[in-house]
C-alpha cells in the first residue's frame, strides 16, 4: 500500500488552493450561485475530471503499446446529480471519441474495456456509489 498526500489551504471566502503529489496546484471554488467567486474548479466536477483522466491515461498508454493510429481522442463525462443532500452522482456516462483516418475499432474497444474493467482505480471507486456506462464513438477524418 502507498499513501497519497495533498494539502488544501483556505485562501479566503470560498477559495482553496490544493496541491498534488507532483507539486502542481489547482484552485477550488464554489460557483457564484453558492456564494463563491467561480475562480477555480468545482469539487464534484473535479471528480469527473479524475475519472476521465484516469481512464484516459490508461487508454493513451494502451494506444501507444498497441501502436494504434489515431489523430485525436477525448472523453466526455456526463453525470446525474441527485436532488437531496448530500448531493452525489448516482449515474455517470463516459463517451470516448476517437478520430483518425484508419481507426482499428476492435483494438480501441479493447483498450477502453481494459481501462474500464481492469486498470482505472477511479472507475472502481465510482462504481461504489454510481452506475457507470460507457459509449464509444469512432470519427473518420481524412488527411
Amino acid at each position: 500500500m502507498s499513501e497519497q498526500f495533498i494539502k488544501t489551504t483556505w485562501k479566503g471566502n470560498l477559495q482553496f488552493e490544493s496541491s498534488n503529489p507532483s507539486g502542481e496546484t489547482l484552485w477550488i471554488n464554489a460557483g457564484p450561485e453558492n456564494g463563491g467567486e467561480g475562480n477555480g474548479l468545482r469539487p464534484k466536477a473535479l471528480m469527473l475530471s479524475a475519472l476521465a483522466g484516469c481512464s484516459g491515461l490508461d487508454v493513451a498508454s494502451l494506444i501507444q503499446k498497441m501502436k494504434l493510429e489515431i489523430s485525436d481522442f477525448h472523453i466526455d463525462a456526463k453525470a446525474n446529480l441527485t436532488d437531496e443532500h448530500p448531493k452525489i452522482y448516482d449515474a455517470v456516462l463516459l463517451e470516448y471519441h476517437f478520430y483518425g483516418s484508419n481507426l482499428d475499432e476492435a483494438k480501441l474497444k479493447k483498450a477502453v474495456d481494459l481501462s474500464v474493467e481492469k486498470y482505472c482505480g477511479v472507475m472502481e471507486m465510482f462504481r461504489k456509489f454510481a452506475t457507470v456506462d460507457v459509449k464509444l464513438f469512432f470519427h473518420t477524418v481524412s488527411i
